[in-house]
Order: structure tokens, then sequence, then C-alpha cells
């Protein structure tokens, strides 16, 4: 006889929570159980991406997916209207169809020690770790800082942030004068608000603004863009192995195959 394994629904949203509270994401963002499936669902099968575009959504259709850990919520802004000529209205649509979960941990994952930026700055090199932004009353918050046992150059510090990230190209912004890096500030995603205030001889995020950047090498720092989603990406089998611990042997975990970032290098 085959006994397939699987989980209720709720008992995995219990553990993502654990791993990253709600409480912890910022107040502006949507987290949490996004797409509650009309029947009771039993999760046999997770799949994570960074973008719930219609394509994941056919893929995780495909692969027989019960809940899709999406980093990014795909419910953000309220919605008039869903319209089947929409391709965002049509992932969203299609996975009500199907009865699919969908849960976002988005600012959470960013914020809880252990998360996606402690994971960005594994990549700088050795050092001590704080946050930039504390959460009152916890040791998370938004952005880190970290100071590096030994100064390095910026053409150094590069190749090191391509390495980890497993990137051949990014963005480089040079402070007025050359000088070597001993802090780095960084955020995943769009780190300038997780900056303000915060001075640092680097910074290391996604995106940041023209006139952001500019500001930053006049004031004699050094920024480092990867692009949005690729400071994000690498995380996630590092989350399937947070999360395979936690749930056991009961659930099968995958990454995304479909799921990349839509800027590419020509």
């Amino acid at each position: 006889m085959c006994i397939i394994a699987h989980m209720k629904l709720q008992a995995i949203i219990q553990t993502l929570e654990q791993i990253a509270p709600l409480n912890y994401a910022e107040e502006w963002d949507n987290v949490g159980l996004l797409i509650n499936p009309l029947r009771p669902r039993n999760v046999k099968k997770i799949l994570l991406t960074i973008d719930l575009t219609e394509a994941v959504a056919d893929e995780a259709i495909a692969t027989k997916a019960d809940l899709i850990v999406a980093y990014h919520p795909i419910l953000f802004r309220p919605a008039n209207r869903l319209n089947a000529d929409n391709a965002y209205d049509r992932a969203v649509m299609k996975l009500v169809q199907k009865n699919i979960a969908v849960y976002s941990p988005h600012t959470a994952l960013d914020a809880v020690i252990g998360g996606v930026n402690d994971w960005l700055a594994d990549g700088v090199g050795e050092g001590e770790v704080s946050v930039l932004q504390p959460i009152d009353n916890s040791d998370a918050g938004q952005g880190r800082l970290v100071e590096l046992k030994r100064p390095v150059k910026l053409k150094t510090l590069a190749q090191r942030i391509k390495k980890h990230l497993g990137l051949k190209t990014l963005r480089l912004a040079t402070a007025t004068e050359n000088t070597p890096i001993q802090t780095v500030a960084l955020c995943a995603g769009a780190g300038t608000d997780a900056f303000k205030g915060v001075q640092a001889d680097c910074y290391l995020t996604g995106e940041m603004s023209h006139h952001n950047v500019l500001a930053a090498t006049l004031n004699g720092s050094h920024v480092i863009l990867c692009e949005h989603t690729n400071t994000e990406r690498g995380y996630l089998p590092e989350f399937g192995k947070i999360l395979r611990k936690a749930l056991g042997n009961g659930v099968d975990i995958s990454v995304s195959e479909i799921d990349s970032d839509p800027i590419t290098f020509h």
C-alpha cells in the first residue's frame, strides 16, 4: 500500500509564521496567507518563488503544487476587478480555480535573523553584522551593516558579491575618492529606506534611484547594485532547507525553475 505524506495547510502556515513572524513585516507590506483555498487543503508539495507570474502559476499547476510560497505578494494593492485579458489577473484566477494556496513572507523574511538580508551579508566577507533599522523588542529589523575584519577594494567586494549571487555582471558607482571599504550597509531589493541615517563606505542593494546613487557617491560612499530580485532569489534554496528541517519529510519542497529576474544584460 502506498501512503502519501502530507500536512494540513494551517500547520504549515503556523510554521512559516514561526520562521518569519508577520509582525516583523513593514506596515505597507501585504504578508501572510493571500489565497486561502475554498476547499480544505492538505499540502504534499510546496513551490518556492520570488515573483508569482502567470508562468510560475502555470508551473505550479503542472507540477501539482498545493501551496506556493511567493516572496513578493501577488496581491499587493486592492483590486476592483479581475480581467482574463490581464496576465496578472489570470495568474490569480488560475490559482483560485485550481484551489492552490498562496503565502507571502516578504519583508518579514528580510527582517528576521537568518533571513534574506543575513544571507546577503554572508557574501560580503568576514566581519561583524548588525541590524540597520531594528524592530523594537527584537533582534530583527530591516537591512544589515557589515563591519569587515579587513578593508577591501571595491573591485574585490564586487567579485565576492558576484560569486555569492551567481552573477556575471552588476552595476558599480565609485565614490569621488576610491577609498578602501570597511563598512557595508546592505538591504535586499530596494534599500534606500533602510539606508536612511546610515553612513557606510559602501551601499549594497538591488536598486536605487539615480539621484540617491549620485548623493551617496558625492558623500564618499561606493554603491553596488545587483538588480532587485538578484539580491533575493539566491536565498530560496536556503529557505527550502529551513522549511525541510522544520516540516520534516512529509512535504516535497522545490524552487521554481521558471522564476527569474526580468532584466537581462546584452
